[in-house]
């Protein structure tokens, strides 16, 4: 990963640290040359009328609970139905959870899939890789995370990378597997910027951005300009890979420290105290406003991860008994936090213009149980979910598909994770028959052949 927070002990001679300056420069992702972009364009794998689309990727870790949330079942029997009452939205189409009154009033604006499934085993990394990739991780291949498939077809659009997760990656779920949340076989040149910072915290700063202070921009300049004519001298030879990927990253971590608008990208402290408000003052919150001033400065795709990990604080894995979370625990604390930075989110979009060209989907691994568990909890349940989205195109205030009386099984239209992918990169402009260079340089679709968007969300 492309880090800016790390703690590395890489000292110069006269024994100061320069912690990620050079780590920046050595994993940073630089994406697809303009020439190469302008080939896609050219053989249609790409739509150039869509390249002012961005995705922003809102990955619920833990796996909220659809009874109780988004696919209610009044009818059932207490323990299918739960605790809490469905109430109307300003969709006629569905109904949703009382604990979730923001996201009822902002209805029109999204629409849900009811009816997502996977087959593979009941555990959160299995999930995390599909619901990300497309597929699940077999043989030792990684399939690359969609939003870095997208850096590397289509590339960056201004100083900022293409590809930002926040407010870090997925920590561990009990799988002990990849979670899909790099670029996977396209090597690491391609993965994705991660803040691994809490944009919420009083002194929330990415110092990074900038050179150490011990390297003023004057040593930095000549460092480039050495850089240069070392590779002008050599530039009638044949650098190796790893050469081209470490000249490649060192400019692209020259760009990002270097940049005024990289900076002014991530400080939050230009936004209004009522709109960090609006948000909410917690890590979900002020990671949703980031993700809206990224995407406002030319970020392609944003994925903002929930939670880090299902251990040691309150998510949506809600096994009823510690170290999990409860029923009460998500009514009280998760929804509450959730509602507010999810609809602050789709609200300032679309007061800013900026909903139509974003598309914003709310994705998790697997759902719950029907049945409420002995310790007044829901389980691992893959065999039906619910996930939402909005924004880029998607007509809001719909359903998709259907499950039966308890939630438990698809009954319409079922959609498997590849298909969730497939509506993102149809979303974003990528035609799904593209072909990445895959192991061995072997093609690799960006989806399995004959995996089809979910175009009934599009107007």
């Amino acid at each position: 990963m492309f880090q800016f927070s790390g703690k590395g002990s890489i000292t110069n001679c006269d024994g100061i640290s320069r912690r990620d300056f050079l780590q920046a420069g050595a994993l940073g992702a630089i994406g697809l040359t303009l020439p190469g972009f302008e080939k896609l364009k050219a053989a249609g794998a790409v739509d150039p009328k869509k390249d002012s689309k961005a995705c922003i990727m809102i990955f619920n870790l833990g796996a909220p609970s659809q009874q109780d949330l988004w696919d209610m079942k009044p009818d059932a029997p207490s323990e299918i139905r739960g605790p809490f009452k469905p109430i109307r939205t300003k969709s006629n189409a569905f109904e949703i959870s009382e604990i979730l009154p923001l996201h009822a009033k902002i209805a029109d604006k999204f629409s849900l899939v009811r009816s997502c499934y996977h087959t593979a085993a009941a555990v959160h990394d299995t999930g995390h890789q599909m619901m990300q990739t497309g597929r699940l991780f077999t043989g030792g291949v990684n399939t690359p995370h969609v939003g870095c498939a997208l850096e590397f077809l289509k590339g960056r659009r201004s100083d900022l990378p293409a590809h930002i997760i926040l407010p870090e990656t997925m920590g561990p779920t009990g799988g002990n597997m990849p979670h899909g949340q790099d670029a996977g076989f396209l090597g690491k040149g391609h993965d994705p910027f991660v803040l691994n910072a809490d944009p919420s915290a009083k002194d929330f700063t990415v110092p990074d951005l900038l050179p150490p202070k011990e390297i003023g921009e004057v040593r930095l300049e000549r460092r480039k300009e050495l850089r240069e004519l070392v590779d002008s001298s050599v530039r009638n030879f044949d650098y190796s890979e790893q050469a081209k990927l470490m000249d490649s990253n060192f400019e692209s971590a020259y760009r990002i420290m270097t940049s005024a608008q990289a900076r002014e990208a991530f400080d939050l402290t230009k936004e209004p105290l009522k709109v960090r408000e609006r948000y909410g003052l917690n890590r979900f919150g002020q990671s949703c406003l980031l993700a809206r001033r990224l995407v406002e400065r030319g970020v392609r795709f944003v994925t903002v991860n929930t939670f880090i990990t299902v251990f040691g604080e309150i998510t949506w894995d809600i096994h009823g008994s510690k170290p999990f979370t409860s029923i009460e625990g998500m009514r009280d604390i998760v929804a509450p936090m959730y509602d507010q930075g999810y609809s602050a989110l789709i609200e300032d979009l679309h007061q800013r213009g900026m909903l139509d060209d974003t598309l914003v989907t709310c994705l998790a691994e697997f759902g719950r149980t029907p049945k409420i568990n002995p310790a007044g909890g829901r389980d691992h349940w893959p065999n039906c979910w619910t996930v939402n989205f909005a924004g880029g195109g998607v007509k809001g205030g719909e359903v998709i598909g259907k499950s039966d009386d308890i939630g438990g099984y698809p009954t319409e239209r079922p959609v498997a994770p590849k298909e969730i992918v497939g509506t993102i990169y149809h979303a974003l402009g990528i035609d799904l028959h593209t072909e990445l260079p895959g192991p061995q340089g072997r093609p690799f679709p960006v989806v399995d052949f004959g995996t089809q968007a979910i175009k009934e969300l599009f107007a």
